[in-house]
């Protein structure tokens, strides 16, 4: 009989990296990703890109480019006016076409109402807006009234992936409801758990929830080159954050062997 990590070592776990830059995502494709999410400014729960960052990072990539389409931080309950951005936002990713050939191959959206239940009319209009490009539901569901009813009405959209930490802050805290939502969802759309995913937790999550793919960012902290800062500022505000090889590859390995 063969063993539940032979099973994952044969079917090679997938891992889609958030990336919030070229460079993040040039980092993860070189650590052997398999998807990046493309957004900006993942302090703020990530919103959507710049057009050239898109642009660009669709050109260099090889790997599958899904863009995150969030206007604005915050809930997930949008306006009129929002919504007609959003739905911008998919035409101009839908429209990416590099000098090759090469097209962004999904977008990361997520509509909820006021009351927390998923906004299945919106949704399912954004969905066959995208098309062909598939559509990921992200972590909007964690702030919705009820995962196994959201699970359904998401699966009524058509969108093909929900990113998930099982309503938990992390992954490891929604891993049982990850199971669950795995168990539930029977194929018909794929879980995604992420949230706190790192080369430290991922073959336990692995054993216990049974996805075939798993999202994390995998930062690491860049410290500022710049050798003059004004004294009246803050000198540690000039540093960021980009994806790290080390901890990508660690999790890869860790995952996949």
């Amino acid at each position: 009989m063969i063993s539940f990590f032979k099973v994952i070592l044969i079917m090679k776990i997938k891992i889609e990296v958030c990336a919030a830059s070229v460079q993040s995502a040039l980092t993860a494709q070189l650590a052997g990703a398999h998807r990046v999410e493309l957004c900006s400014s993942l302090e703020l729960g990530g919103i959507t890109p710049s057009a050239s960052t898109i642009e660009r990072t669709r050109e260099i990539l090889d790997i599958e480019v899904y863009v995150l389409i969030r206007p604005r931080p915050g809930d997930f309950f949008y306006s009129t006016l929002e919504f007609d951005v959003i739905k911008r936002d998919i035409l101009f990713c839908k429209n990416v076409k590099t000098d090759d050939g090469k097209k962004v191959d999904g977008v990361v959206i997520g509509i909820l109402h006021k009351d927390g239940q998923v906004d299945v009319e919106r949704t399912k209009a954004l969905v066959e807006l995208a098309a062909p490009m598939k559509v990921t539901f992200h972590r909007a569901f964690d702030r919705a009234a009820d995962p196994f009813l959201s699970l359904e009405k998401i699966i009524e959209t058509g969108a093909h992936r929900i990113l998930t930490s099982g309503q938990f802050e992390s992954v490891f805290e929604g891993r049982f409801l990850l199971k669950e939502l795995v168990e539930k969802a029977e194929g018909r759309i794929s879980i995604m758990p992420g949230a706190g995913v790192n080369a430290q937790n991922i073959s336990e999550l692995a054993k216990v929830i049974q996805a075939k793919e798993f999202h994390l960012s995998g930062k690491g902290e860049i410290k500022s080159k710049m050798t003059f800062e004004n004294p009246n500022f803050d000198f540690s505000e000039n540093d960021f954050f980009e994806t790290d090889l080390k901890k990508i590859m660690d999790t890869i390995k860790m995952v996949n062997g």
